[in-house]
């Protein structure tokens, strides 16, 4: 949403509670609250989220919470999940792991980094295949029901573009998976840097001798 929709976001908030609230209003603050957790998504989304929970005949009667609406919006984490998935089995069968990827998701980038990359994860065979999809899936869940988006490749590398890296030969584009324009944000938004730092720390100083070298 943008700071524009504000006014009328906060009316149909007001107007939900006040029809599941029994006629009570939300103060300026927690309409602000719910405003900072919802301003992610389209003001159209936002309001088909409030009726689809209120034509719902098991919840429909009580006030939602922002997570009811975000759950109405993306669906479940299993859900999402399994979206996600489905990408990842299309790309593999359809781009392979010779060419590099660029999902519209930045959270299949780093569950694929975490599992080992594009093309650990895209050799696996048939057999291997329902562990894969189960532990991206346990994984991708983890992630989404923290609702935390952490640091993620930009691009999930192929064989092609590591051989062409390694002889300093330039490498083609990526192959977009899901929506183009979100898949080429998701590429602007990652780190090119260890998504877990190593650090090694200096020895003791009763380690080390005047000199500088290490004691035996």
């Amino acid at each position: 949403m943008q700071p524009s929709d504000y006014d009328e976001f906060s009316a149909y908030l007001n107007a939900t509670a006040e029809l599941l609230n029994r006629g009570k209003t939300l103060s300026p603050v927690a309409i602000a609250m719910w405003w900072n957790l919802l301003k992610g998504y389209d003001l159209s989304a936002v309001r088909e989220a409030f009726d689809r929970h209120m034509r719902n005949p098991d919840t429909g009667q009580f006030m939602p919470a922002p997570a009811d609406i975000t759950k109405m919006i993306e669906g479940g984490t299993q859900d999402a999940a399994l979206v996600a998935w489905a990408k990842v089995d299309l790309a593999v069968r359809s781009v392979g792991t010779y060419r590099s990827v660029q999902f519209d998701d930045p959270l299949v980038h780093r569950v694929v980094q975490d599992m080992g990359g594009w093309v650990l994860v895209g050799s696996k065979d048939d057999k291997e295949w329902p562990f894969v999809a189960k532990e991206f899936v346990n994984r991708y869940r983890g992630y989404r029901g923290r609702s935390q988006t952490p640091d993620y490749p930009p691009v999930l590398e192929g064989i092609a573009a590591s051989q062409n890296a390694q002889l300093g030969f330039a490498t083609e584009a990526p192959a977009l998976i899901g929506d183009p324009a979100r898949a080429r944000a998701v590429g602007l938004g990652g780190v090119d840097a260890p998504t877990v730092a190593i650090t090694y720390a200096a020895p003791p100083a009763s380690m080390r001798l005047a000199d500088g070298r290490r004691s035996a």
